[in-house]
């Protein structure tokens, strides 16, 4: 007889799972409690945010009363009641303001106090680290901001001005407030696991707090002058705001996680600047032929493999930008064909005449200097796009090239609809469009790769090791393809254009 048992386990060792999105979560959550509970044992944090949450929602319904009475004196009644949703959202905005300490004290503010060493040698991950410590840093300002918004609502809608809204309107103002303190808490929580000293981070919160002051400017002028203020569909450019928030938050959170590393959090002491061999590492990135940094023999050879191997590091870039090209155009026709866009051209026009007249046309439309003018007019739109996309992980890149061609799109529709063959357009287009277009669209393209590499740098690379070799890759092409396409799109543009667009429209 067998007497023999199986084995229990097998005989290959198992793999370890990774975690699961509930587990990661729940482990998270863990840090989350104790984060909490600590800000709600310290007085002066508390403090500011009762204040704040019951206090700044009276001065608010005071101010907004005494402001209707006023406007309303001069028949002014419709700036009152605009008024009165922006101070909503001041209401909610300046409890996230001030207790984005939290957010900054993060992480520096333990490692000063000598707390976070022991919290770091747990056995949570960096991920489940990173999300415990960024959900308590938006709990306390979030509960303030929504409790300050319902006390001032409710002033509203019960007290002498008995204002009522729009529901979507006051949806639209809350997920506003929400997505505002999300980009603000995520940008702290970032700068404050990369500072060493809470200082330092209290300084960094500067390009915080500006850029979205500037935003909440731009919203209360949309706000007051919105042709759409009344809608029950709520204001649509705030919709696109809200989007293009919720898109920040992801990215900053993407970038926070990445670049999250205990050990290199207990081991910096003190950040310090070493321009000569930045500039010594970016020259080396400019140069290289290969993945390993080895440098270009001669310009042949930086033409031939450097250049080679920039744009094939583009990646994806390339063919997003591309796409987005195509379909920001076809956009921009299919908007034309709006009734209330329409520009109703005069029909039956004889355009030959235009033909003799072009070189007048450009003249006065671009001066003297007809090659220079157009060619520092398309790099410093180029330049301004990368140096924007630098700072917006690449997004503000697909929003400034691109108006262009949705211009383009609207202008080819009007033609047809006034009954014209846009035929004649394709020479004016193409004729210097086959060097210019392939070079913006390349130089879109290294903008946002260059702005995106910090979400998510390549495996086995440091954040700043792959910002260095994204830059030096994007001026390599500028040296190498964009200036050159341009000045070359330009000399085309200036002296074969017109000849080709002449002959067209006069045959």
């Amino acid at each position: 007889m067998n007497t023999s048992a199986e084995p229990i386990l097998p005989a290959y060792p198992l793999e370890p799972r990774a975690p699961s999105v509930w587990q990661t979560l729940s482990n998270a959550l863990i840090i989350t409690r104790r984060e909490v509970r600590d800000s709600l044992r310290d007085w002066r944090i508390i403090a500011p945010i009762v204040i704040l949450t019951f206090a700044f929602p009276a001065l608010a319904q005071f101010v907004a009363s005494q402001f209707a009475g006023f406007v309303e004196g001069f028949g002014a009644e419709l700036i009152g009641d605009r008024m009165i949703p922006f101070l909503l959202m001041i209401v909610g905005f300046f409890p996230i303001s001030i207790s984005l300490v939290i957010a900054l004290e993060t992480f520096v503010g333990e490692k000063e106090r000598r707390s976070l060493e022991p919290l770091l040698s747990t056995p949570l991950t960096n991920t489940e680290l990173y999300i415990g410590k960024t959900l308590a840093a938006m709990l306390p300002p979030l509960v303030s901001s929504y409790g300050g918004m319902l006390v001032y609502l409710s002033s509203l809608v019960y007290g002498d001005l008995a204002w009522r809204p729009q529901p979507l309107l006051i949806a639209q103002i809350i997920l506003l407030t929400t997505v505002q303190a999300l980009v603000m808490i995520t940008g702290a929580v970032v700068v404050s696991s990369q500072t060493t000293s809470t200082r330092a981070a209290n300084l960094l919160a500067s390009f915080i707090i500006i850029p979205m002051t500037l935003l909440i400017q731009g919203e209360s002028a949309i706000m007051f002058l919105a042709p759409d203020a009344e809608s029950p569909n709520g204001i649509g450019a705030l919709w696109a705001i809200i989007t293009g928030m919720c898109v920040v938050v992801v990215l900053l959170l993407r970038v926070g996680n990445s670049i999250f590393n205990r050990e290199e959090l207990l081991g910096r002491t003190i950040d310090s600047l070493n321009l000569r061999t930045a500039f010594r590492k970016l020259g080396r990135a400019v140069r290289a032929v290969d993945e390993q940094g080895s440098l270009a023999r001669n310009l042949a050879d930086w033409y031939r493999r450097g250049i080679r191997l920039s744009l094939r590091r583009l990646g994806l870039a390339t063919p997003i930008t591309a796409a987005l090209f195509v379909g920001v155009l076809a956009a921009g026709s299919i908007f034309g064909m709006v009734s209330d866009w329409q520009l109703n051209l005069p029909r039956g026009l004889d355009l030959s005449g235009v033909a003799g007249n072009l070189d007048a046309y450009a003249s006065m439309f671009f001066g003297g200097e007809v090659v220079s003018t157009i060619f520092w007019q398309n790099t410093r739109i180029l330049m301004g796009a990368t140096l924007l996309g630098m700072f917006t992980f690449g997004s503000l890149a697909l929003v400034l090239t691109p108006a262009v061609y949705f211009i383009l799109g609207y202008v080819v529709s009007q033609v047809m609809l006034a009954g014209y063959n846009p035929a004649f357009l394709a020479p004016a287009i193409l004729t210097h469009g086959v060097v210019e277009i392939p070079v913006i669209v390349l130089a879109t393209a290294a903008a946002l790769r260059l702005g995106a590499v910090v979400t998510r740098p390549p495996k086995g690379s440091t954040v700043g090791f792959a910002w260095t070799v994204a830059l030096g890759d994007t001026i390599k092409l500028w040296i190498g393809l964009i200036l050159p396409g341009l000045l070359l799109a330009a000399l085309i543009e200036a002296y074969v254009t017109p000849v080709v667009v002449a002959a067209v429209i006069g045959g």
